[in-house]
């Protein structure tokens, strides 16, 4: 049947570029996986810098296409020639500043970045609205305080992955979730706020900028339009073996908390989704406004333009994998080797079953600042006190709840705001540990958790899936159906997704953990300064 649908290009691709690593998904027209493919990658901390070199990106999106091919190859026998549609998602926001001739201007800087202080303040300010350090507009503004050089040469401002749609399109559009990380959206236009807009100007009056904020940005596009075709030049790129044939269409490139919206169908209002990955955040689409503007929530939109409070923590799960790494290396000496999901099955195994006892074990996950809890620079730390035992299943207790520790404060937030949510929905690789870590997010959030079957594909199936809404709307097929209600009834009608409801206890527990965790950030601040 998948091979059918190859042949007959009744599919879609998504391709995602995620912290670690850049992930290809080919899904079928009931929304199943039908292939994979994917290849690692790092950002790079350079001159202070985090960052990714467009070098690499260009490397990874080759080789990402050419194992999810082989892939395909492997699984259905044909060759992949064409798809229905293609989609490309990445990390938010940051700053990618491009000259006329579409080279960068300065080095990509990547949401990891938190040196826009003063811009995002005097944003935040001028605009009655949170403007976070990570937005694009932050960075722009920032680089203009500082008199950067390059400032009066910037001919557009995109994402990362309105960069790449741009490599294999030729064009410059943004879906709408992601360009409400570059400038604040308003809901009812579906474009760029005009009055902040002209607000910016007025800021930036005496500035030497070049072209107007509004001309460097990119067009803003809703979920179901066409967003350009891919190009010969593209199509080389994407795969230099000349296999892919151009003209495929595009749907609007989106964020990856449009995609995680999308890929766990939490579009509508009330719906909540927690995507768990190199950063943690959570979504909660709003009825209305929040009451005041608050420093630790995000306003954002969904790919139909509703907006969204969003709980972004710099830090997720990385240490956690690299504890993983350790322990896998562990095991390779001794001549024992693992696969990295038997390595975290066998350590997380048992965190569930460390009690209370445990909480004088705290574990700090923050590799980065994470502004949410007012730590300037990230320092893994493990603290101890002398009575309490060091054992696995406590370790792991502790390092698994940290992962959601930052988020469960900025929820806290969203509960005194008045905003409620019925359900999260959660997705990300860190979901695959046999419902532990659901489990431990169900008990961070003190609400339930579903986990759909295709979470763990995350971002490159939820862009996948935007890209079949795209050409179902081309085609005709979802002729005056909203994205809400073509997820439900096109694609999600037959899931059964898998939830776990916290118990009082282990809320409680929780709340315990959590209280002391902030109670250490004292510690965790003082060697940020200490190890500066």
């Amino acid at each position: 049947m998948g091979s059918e649908q190859i042949h007959q290009e009744r599919n879609t691709l998504g391709i995602e570029f995620g912290s670690t690593r850049i992930k290809a998904c080919l899904v079928g027209e009931a929304g199943q996986t039908l292939a994979t493919g994917s290849s690692p990658w790092e950002s790079e901390l350079r001159d202070g810098v985090w960052t990714y070199s467009l070098g690499a990106v260009r490397q990874g999106l080759v080789s990402t296409y050419a194992d999810l091919a082989a892939s395909v190859q492997e699984l259905h026998g044909v060759e992949l020639r064409a798809v229905g549609a293609i989609g490309v998602s990445a990390m938010m926001h940051g700053y990618l500043a491009l000259d006329s001739a579409g080279e960068l201007l300065t080095p990509f800087r990547t949401w990891r970045n938190t040196t826009t202080t003063q811009a995002a303040g005097l944003l935040t300010e001028e605009f009655g609205q949170n403007i976070p350090l990570r937005w694009s507009v932050a960075h722009y503004y920032q680089a203009i305080l500082d008199a950067e050089s390059h400032v009066p040469r910037v001919h557009t401002l995109t994402t990362l992955a309105g960069y790449v749609h741009h490599l294999l399109t030729g064009t410059h559009i943004l879906g709408i979730g992601d360009a409400s990380g570059m400038f604040p959206i308003d809901p009812v236009t579906g474009d760029y706020d005009a009055e902040l807009l002209q607000r910016f100007s007025q800021m930036t009056a005496g500035d030497e900028t070049g072209r107007t904020l509004p001309k460097l940005l990119p067009p803003v596009a809703s979920a179901g339009a066409q967003a350009g075709f891919l190009t010969p030049e593209g199509a080389q790129l994407l795969d230099p073996t000349g296999t892919l044939e151009p003209g495929i269409m595009f749907c609007p490139p989106e964020g990856d908390a449009g995609t995680g919206m999308v890929a766990t169908n939490a579009v509508r209002a009330r719906t909540g989704n927690v995507s768990v990955g190199t950063s943690t955040f959570a979504m909660l689409v709003l009825e209305d406004s929040l009451r005041s503007t608050r420093s630790e929530i995000d306003i954002v939109a969904t790919p139909d333009a509703k907006l969204v409070a969003m709980v972004h923590c710099n830090n997720g799960a990385s240490e956690l994998g690299a504890w993983a790494g350790l322990f896998g290396e562990f095991l390779a000496t001794l001549g024992h080797q693992a696969d990295p999901d038997e390595v975290f099955q066998a350590m997380l195994g048992g965190a569930l079953e460390a009690d209370a006892s445990q909480n004088g074990l705290l574990a700090y996950n923050l590799l980065a600042a994470e502004p949410l809890i007012g730590v300037d620079r990230g320092r893994p730390m493990i603290l101890r006190t002398p009575e309490t035992p060091l054992t696995l299943a406590g370790f792991a207790r502790a390092q698994l709840l940290s992962v959601f520790a930052a988020l469960s404060v900025g929820m806290r937030v969203l509960t005194e705001e008045g905003v409620s949510v019925d359900r999260f929905f959660a997705h990300g690789g860190l979901l695959r540990t046999g419902g532990v870590a659901q489990h431990a997010l169900a008990a961070a959030l003190g609400t339930p958790v579903a986990v759909t079957k295709d979470a763990t594909e995350g971002g490159a199936w939820g862009i996948a899936t935007l890209a079949a809404y795209s050409r179902a709307v081309a085609t005709g097929t979802a002729t005056d159906r909203s994205l809400p209600d073509w997820l439900d009834e096109d694609v999600f009608a037959g899931s059964a997704p898998e939830t776990v409801a916290p118990t009082e206890a282990a809320i409680s527990d929780y709340a315990t953990f959590l209280d002391q965790w902030v109670t250490g950030l004292a510690v965790e601040r003082a060697a940020g300064e200490a190890l500066a």
